[in-house]
């Protein structure tokens, strides 16, 4: 009775949990990872900034247009002394006042200005973004691509986990039968109570191991919640089925990784925006020409004014428009040799990206190459521990054969057992690091988002 307590108190939490999870599919978990990854979210909005860039708002192909306006008011007192003027009876004049004298002022105009030649600078600096939006479409590409590969290591590694839990509750069902055997056995006077003694020390073994898988399991699950940006206690199952491309498919797209693979995609891209930067570069030595336009609008109010004639003029209002165009060129003739710098570094920077762009080249083909070599490697592992799980199946049962007719020792039935789950264990290693290593390869061609797994 006491050993049924125990063997409820290990598999009660995981039926319970069974009962609860649902599959979560390799599609399911990767329109996730599109929709929701933090990383990829990052790196969208990266693309966003770029796109921002290449505008045309942003291109400077616009003409500028400015408004400007003022106001002034001016409100004084002014006394004007009339020394030794004598009016019409010979009387002295008295001063002039005037208070309260009130003057406004108010302008407005618009400016317009266009550049209607720099010397192709603008043109090649508007490329150079449409470039470098393209380039970060490839760094978000990249970021997808390496986030889809950290996604199935932990898919994976949660796969094969679950196999080896199922692997593991098969072993400790063994292990309890034997026990429930020994006992029988040991009730008739057929055994040893020390047979009794082995097998629970195997089924304690064997209940640690499936509780230590069960833990690693539990944490794989939330790193996999993590990559997927979902709440740390969410519990599903995934899926076990795994599917292997064919070699044909796999060294076509190798023969098209040069053209595919993210890597060199932006190489290339940074080699054409180091191009553009040498046209750029040179457009200083072309002139400007800048056309200009304006419109003015102003109107003076003037306050009355005292004349020495002893007259008090009264206060003026004047409104004026005026309109205005013009055109100006600008060469510079010789700047101190700065533009030849420029453009002698760009030369330098292409010149270095080509470089770099052949040595990414052959590291490619070098990766390709180790990728290929592994993944063939994985998959041959693979087969042979898919017979070996077989031989040791055989092994197995007729091992239980010769136990159960007390042919063979607890001890030489166990050993049985344990190499059957080793080999079990090692075939759910080896098929789950193959389809990674093909999933590896398929990134260096340049087609890992472009299959369907």
């Amino acid at each position: 009775m006491r050993l049924k307590f125990i063997i409820l108190l290990v598999f009660l939490p995981v039926c319970v949990m069974f009962a609860q999870e649902k599959t979560l599919s390799k599609e399911e978990a990767v329109v996730k990872v599109l929709e929701s990854n933090f990383g990829i979210e990052i790196a969208e909005r990266q693309v966003d900034i770029a796109e921002n860039n290449a505008s045309l708002l942003n291109s400077g192909y616009l003409p500028t247009l400015t408004g400007t306006a003022g106001a002034t008011y001016n409100s004084s007192d002014t006394t004007t002394e009339l020394p030794g003027q004598v009016d019409e009876d010979g009387n002295p004049r008295e001063n002039i006042n005037v208070n309260d004298a009130e003057s406004q002022r108010y302008s407005a105009a618009l400016n317009l200005n266009y550049t209607l030649f720099d010397g192709m600078g603008r043109f090649y600096n508007y490329k150079r973004l449409k470039e470098q939006y393209n380039l970060s479409t490839l760094q978000a590409r990249e970021t997808i691509e390496n986030t889809m590969i950290q996604m199935f290591t932990v898919y994976f590694e949660i796969a094969r986990l679950t196999e080896n839990k199922n692997v593991q509750k098969q072993a400790l069902e063994i292990s309890t039968d034997r026990i429930q055997r020994s006992e029988y056995s040991f009730e008739y006077g057929q055994n040893t109570k020390l047979d009794i003694l082995n097998a629970q020390v195997d089924m304690t073994n064997d209940s640690i191991n499936l509780l230590n898988t069960e833990q690693q399991l539990a944490n794989a699950k939330r790193d996999l919640n993590v990559v997927l940006n979902q709440d740390l206690n969410s519990q599903y199952a995934v899926d076990t089925t795994i599917v292997f491309l064919p070699k044909f498919q796999i060294v076509e797209f190798m023969d098209k990784a040069v053209t595919n693979n993210v890597a060199m995609l932006q190489t290339e891209s940074n080699l054409t925006i180091n191009d553009y930067d040498i046209k750029v570069s040179k457009s200083g030595y072309l002139p400007t020409l800048d056309l200009t336009g304006s419109y003015g609008w102003n109107r003076n109010q003037n306050p009355p004014s005292a004349f020495l004639t002893g007259t008090v003029f009264p206060g003026t209002n004047s409104i004026a428009n005026s309109i205005s165009l013009g055109a100006s060129l600008t060469w510079n003739l010789f700047d101190g040799g700065s533009t030849t710098v420029s453009v002698k570094n760009a030369k330098i920077t292409y010149s270095n990206q080509d470089l770099l762009r052949k040595q990414v080249e052959l590291e490619v083909n070098r990766d390709m190459q180790n990728a290929m070599a592994l993944y063939e490697n994985l998959l041959k592992i693979y087969q042979i521990q898919e017979q070996n799980v077989f031989t040791n199946q055989n092994n197995f049962e007729r091992s239980k054969e010769q136990f159960q007719l007390g042919s063979i020792t607890s001890i030489e039935f166990r050993q049985a057992q344990i190499n059957l789950l080793n080999a079990q264990t090692n075939k759910n290693l080896a098929k789950y690091d193959a389809k990674l290593a093909e999933l590896q390869l398929l990134q260096l061609t340049g087609q890992l988002l472009n299959i369907e797994l």
